[in-house]
């Protein structure tokens, strides 16, 4: 009986939900909007689909990156090979085989730079900013619990008054009050969330839009101590530097 019970209450709450949504979508039915709140849920699923963007483009941007590396790698190896076996040229080709070598190893650092970016912003995106939209998603449907036995409440209040009615009445009205004490509660809780989400949001990007600006700037000027610095600041750990004596080029 009790599970008959429990059936009956759940088929009884969707059959309302179905047609406070529907009545919606017909223009029929009226909606409980909180303006300040919904409009902050907006923004947040936008910026979320701006960031989204921005993490692809990073990824491209990695993945060429990576490509160009192993290129600058095979084409040192190249030239430091035809150094060796070309005594005429022997000065030219170590010149750009120790070019072509830094200029590798900065673009790994750069590299781990870009990566730990990428990282940090999908954390943000996937896990916090996420977090928070379960909650807006959990928020809706009880806003469209709520709005269905408020409809429930005020047809009833509308019709006769007699015995029949309002024992009908008096259950409505404490159905009502138990979700509206509901709706209250979570909207509450997404308030909370959207708050600390935000600042959260700021503080994370805001280290790292400078981690990315300072480690691609010191990069394409080709200052290898700046950037190197870059990664240490973010304690982001370097690749640990070969055995190789230092170039001609990294001793300037």
């Amino acid at each position: 009986m009790e599970k008959l019970e429990l059936v009956r209450k759940w088929s009884l709450n969707t059959y309302k939900c179905t047609r406070q949504i529907i009545s919606e979508k017909l223009g029929r039915g009226s909606r409980t909007v909180d303006l300040e709140l919904e409009a902050q849920i907006d923004i947040l699923r936008e910026n979320k689909r701006k960031y989204e963007n921005i993490l692809k483009l990073a990824q491209t941007l990695s993945s060429q990156l990576f490509q160009m590396i192993q290129t600058q790698r095979q084409l040192g190896d190249a030239f430091a090979d035809l150094s060796l076996k070309s005594l005429e040229l022997h000065e030219e080709f170590g010149y750009n085989a120790d070019t072509q070598k830094l200029l590798a190893k900065n673009g790994e650092t750069l590299l781990g730079a870009i990566n730990f970016f990428i990282a940090s912003v999908n954390t943000l995106v996937s896990k916090t900013i996420e977090d928070t939209l379960m909650t807006v998603k959990q928020y809706e449907s009880v806003r469209i619990e709520y709005d269905a036995y408020r409809t429930d409440l005020e047809e009833l209040n509308l019709g006769p008054r007699d015995a029949n009615t309002l024992p009908k009445i008096e259950q409505s009205q404490h159905l009502f009050q138990a979700h509206k004490e509901k709706y209250d509660k979570i909207r509450n809780d997404v308030s909370i969330k959207l708050k600390f989400l935000e600042e959260n949001k700021v503080k994370v990007l805001h280290n790292q839009l400078v981690l990315f600006h300072n480690a691609i700037t010191a990069y394409f000027a080709g200052n290898q101590k700046q950037l190197e610095q870059t990664l240490r600041q973010f304690h982001i750990k370097l690749k640990t530097p070969g055995v190789d004596a230092p170039s001609w080029l990294e001793e300037q």
